[in-house]
């Protein structure tokens, strides 16, 4: 197999080592200057080195990158940018292989080499989105690896037909399905979470529901999906993405909620978006929650923000929550490396023996200083092969 060889590299900052990697797995980490090993060799001349980022909350099928800038419009709730983006997005080509694969290109070019991504199924664009997703995937060549999560954007109950499209995608070999604000979109919420989890239990897919809702109605869903989750026996394998509520709740409230969680297995992904209320991380942390970091939509229609650098979202994270000890920041950049193992099914995601072969070289003193500059990347290794170089791709 190929071999490439990073020389004189500080993981996370420690002393320098060589990482040699043969195909897409990492083979051996040793002391700087001693591997032996024959290939391609790149002298990293003391840089950061992390593991790759991993995304944790995408949606790639609906990104205007690359295309004429869209002005915002339509009403900025969360019912009023579905209709919004229901109206407009034929008329940009959302969704398509092309605007696919240009926003998982810039993912790649800050570093990102695995991410879960939710795409759209509904009535109207039925599974077309999950279609052009994996063509892009395949056009960039194992690079960046890709789990899907079927995601009924336009709701479940209230639209008939879309849990058999859902049933399908798992059928086809979504990772997960999803749902979205039981309560306020369908306005069932146990006819909801009930048609998910039947889908989930017969399939053996995971379930990765958007919650909205803020203060006791989140809450209440909460509670909905962790009993929903026990009874089910599918610990482990449900994920709450943004859950604002969280952090919305009194302290006695929301310790409860969390032991409530934490038993349930429930995982944690956010997107920690400004004026957002700080989710209680160091309990989530206490308690073995699972929690990831995610870019969100990157310039779609439901905002024009984001740029794919999933660093600069570990910041965001790290202000929002008022990180300052270096101990704390360094747990920001977990959370989008390490951490996030989970959420794309890897069982380890590091710079090891074993690991596969995610590696982004960074030039800065140590991780705390990565996060606060989010330097470009001076080079990104992604299933052993080099995809960026001071900060263009190469791909």
């Amino acid at each position: 197999m190929q071999k490439l060889i990073l020389t004189n590299v500080r993981p996370y900052g420690a002393e320098a080592v060589d990482i040699v990697t043969s195909g897409a797995e990492i083979l051996t980490v040793v002391a700087a200057g001693t591997a032996r090993e024959q290939g391609e060799r790149i002298d990293g001349s003391g840089a950061l080195a992390l593991p790759g980022f991993i995304n944790a909350h995408a949606h790639v099928d609906k990104s205007w990158w690359g295309q004429r800038w869209v002005s915002y419009g339509g009403e900025a709730t969360t019912q009023g940018r579905i209709a919004h983006e229901r109206a407009e997005r034929d008329q940009l080509g959302i969704p398509s292989v092309a605007s696919s694969t240009a926003v998982l290109r810039e993912f790649l070019r800050h570093g990102t080499t695995a991410m879960r991504s939710h795409v759209d199924v509904d009535l109207g664009v039925g599974l077309r989105g999950i279609h052009a997703v994996r063509e892009a995937v395949d056009a960039l060549e194992g690079t960046i690896e890709v789990e899907i999560v079927a995601f009924p954007q336009d709701g479940v109950i209230r639209r008939p037909g879309v849990l058999e499209l859902l049933d399908q995608a798992a059928a086809a070999g979504a990772t997960s399905i999803g749902g979205i604000d039981p309560a306020s979109i369908d306005r069932d919420p146990v006819a909801q979470l009930d048609g998910l989890f039947d889908i989930a239990e017969r399939r053996g897919v995971g379930i990765d529901i958007h919650i909205h809702d803020g203060g006791e109605l989140g809450a209440f869903q909460f509670e909905l999906v962790a009993d929903r989750t026990r009874r089910a026996g599918l610990q482990g394998k449900v994920t709450v993405s943004h859950g604002f509520a969280l952090g919305e709740l009194p302290a006695a409230r929301q310790a409860d909620l969390l032991d409530d969680l934490a038993d349930a297995g429930i995982g944690w992904a956010t997107v920690a978006p400004v004026r957002s209320a700080p989710l209680p991380w160091r309990e989530m942390r206490e308690r073995g929650i699972p929690a990831g970091l995610g870019t969100d939509g990157i310039r779609d229609l439901w905002s024009p923000y984001g740029d794919g650098d999933l660093l600069r979202i570990a910041l965001n994270f790290a202000r929002l929550h008022g990180l300052r000890t270096d101990e704390d920041l360094g747990y920001a950049v977990e959370l989008a490396t390490t951490r996030a193992a989970g959420f794309v099914h890897r069982p380890v995601h590091d710079l090891v023996a074993g690991a596969r072969a995610d590696i982004v070289l960074i030039d800065a003193e140590n991780v705390q200083d990565a996060l606060v500059r989010a330097p470009r990347r001076k080079l990104v290794v992604a299933g052993g092969r080099v995809v960026t170089r001071d900060g263009e791709l190469q791909i």
